[in-house]
């Protein structure tokens, strides 16, 4: 029998429920987002600014995680009363990664136990049991991260039998940057709130997303740090508005701006340190410590859209701190061939990505480029349309992978496949090489067998 499947969506995409109240109110979802109680307290990030409250995971948002359970759990299962179980895991996703990767460990061996008791599983040779049952991992976005600090911290005991990564910002992503300073960003809807972004500098998840790569453009001489994990990089208005949180809420606010400023330099400090601990745990995972193959870790990487690749930090000079310059001219798109303005590239081939995660951040430290399964928005299917019309009003490709038909079918497909042993694709299922394997004499070579290439028209491929 093959084990039961975990999907763990990305960040924001799990309804928030206040259960204090003899009706449970909903205060994060796809139309509900009470900004303010869902803000942390500055004296302990566990819990909420507003107080009485019990505020606890409910329902990962239909959009796009709905389908994409459905499917599998009809693609996957070959006889109706003998069911494959696909399971969502909710999870407070302002939380700590660590702290989550917890709770997805304690959700792993409840889905386990639950499966053991299914009949099928029970009677199948060798029986599936809670001492040696296994699960298949999904992670979409942030999810992913889930799964990787998951695997670093039980290895070489974990569950894992294959996983597969959808858009997963193994190197960051500057949305989440730029939601902290602005309140908006790829990452959730385009509107700017000045309440979302007061919220989000005091949120420990997103410090998690921010990218470690050091792709800084600095304008001129500085004496700035060169890393997003150091607090002197960021801009005063932030640490400002976390004084300003410590003054209205905290319960040893000292009673100088200097003094509370201090205060909010030691918390943002603190939440970049347990940001760049779960980073340096990621970036030093291999397959072969965690007992899994190349064949066993399916990823897929959107790309082919304008995604914002660079960050520019400008010096304000006499001691004034730094300024955080969007430039649209950092949002690109090279794929499928470079970007030109006259004579001069101004898009390289890999400056690409899903829109909110630049195609170098997607790219795990533990895989070689050649063998990601790639997608891009040409990709959805015109019966699909309604999906992307919808789409434009809560994500790009990113968030809207989990609800791409062919990314369906190619986890799908990946998961029916044994451990160690490549999936087959078949007629229907496509795939592309990734950006710096489209020249020269590298080859592509995804976890599948006879999966068919999708080349760009531009490279005189027909789909």
């Amino acid at each position: 029998m093959k084990p039961p499947v975990v999907v763990i969506p990305g960040v924001t995409a799990t309804t928030l429920k206040d259960f204090y109240p003899t009706s449970a109110e909903t205060v994060w979802g796809m139309l509900a987002k009470d900004y303010l109680r869902v803000a942390l307290h500055p004296d302990n990030l566990r819990y909420e600014q507003i107080e009485p409250a019990l505020l606890r995971p409910d329902e990962p948002l239909s959009i796009p995680y709905d389908e994409f359970v459905k499917e599998l759990r009809h693609d996957l299962t070959r006889k109706r009363d003998e069911p494959r179980p696909v399971f969502l895991f909710s999870y407070d996703w302002r939380q700590p990664l660590e702290v989550l990767v917890q709770h997805l460990e304690v959700f792993l061996e409840e889905v386990v136990a639950r499966t053991a008791l299914l009949r099928h599983y029970a009677r199948a040779t060798p029986p599936y049991s809670h001492d040696t049952g296994r699960v298949d991992l999904v992670g979409h976005s942030m999810g992913g991260l889930l799964i990787a600090g998951y695997l670093a911290r039980n290895s070489p005991t974990h569950r894992a039998r294959k996983v597969v990564t959808l858009g997963t910002p193994f190197g960051g992503s500057f949305e989440a940057v730029i939601k902290i300073i602005t309140g908006t960003s790829g990452l959730d809807t385009d509107v700017p709130r000045s309440r979302e972004r007061e919220v989000a500098r005091v949120t420990p998840s997103l410090y998690h997303l921010i990218p470690g790569r050091e792709v800084l453009v600095e304008a001129g001489p500085s004496n700035l740090p060169d890393s997003l994990f150091h607090v002197d990089l960021w801009q005063r208005s932030v640490l400002e508005s976390i004084a300003e949180h410590i003054r209205h809420k905290g319960l040893r606010s000292e009673r100088s701006k200097a003094g509370r400023m201090k205060q909010a330099e030691n918390l943002l400090q603190g939440m970049l340190d347990r940001a760049r601990r779960f980073r340096a745990q990621v970036d030093e995972l291999r397959l072969d410590q965690i007992g899994l193959g190349e064949d066993d870790w399916m990823v897929v990487v959107g790309i082919g859209q304008e995604t914002r690749v660079a960050l520019e930090v400008r010096d304000r000079g006499e001691g004034e701190g730094s300024h955080f310059h969007l430039r649209s001219l950092h949002r690109k798109n090279g794929y499928p061939v470079p970007g030109m303005k006259g004579d001069r590239v101004v898009a390289d081939l890999d400056d690409t990505g899903d829109g909110t995660v630049p195609y170098w951040a997607a790219v795990p430290p533990f895989m070689d480029p050649c063998r990601l399964v790639c997608v891009s928005p040409d990709d959805f299917g015109y019966w699909e349309l309604r999906d992307r019309l919808l789409g434009r009003h809560i994500a790009n490709l990113h968030g809207m992978l989990p609800a791409m038909n062919r990314v369906i079918k190619l986890s799908a497909a990946f998961l029916d496949a044994r451990q160690g042993a490549r999936a087959t694709g078949h007629p229907g299922i496509r795939g592309r090489r990734a950006p710096e394997c489209l020249e020269g004499d590298r080859g592509w070579d995804p976890p599948f067998r006879n999966l068919k290439e999708t080349i760009p028209e531009e490279m005189g491929g027909v789909d």
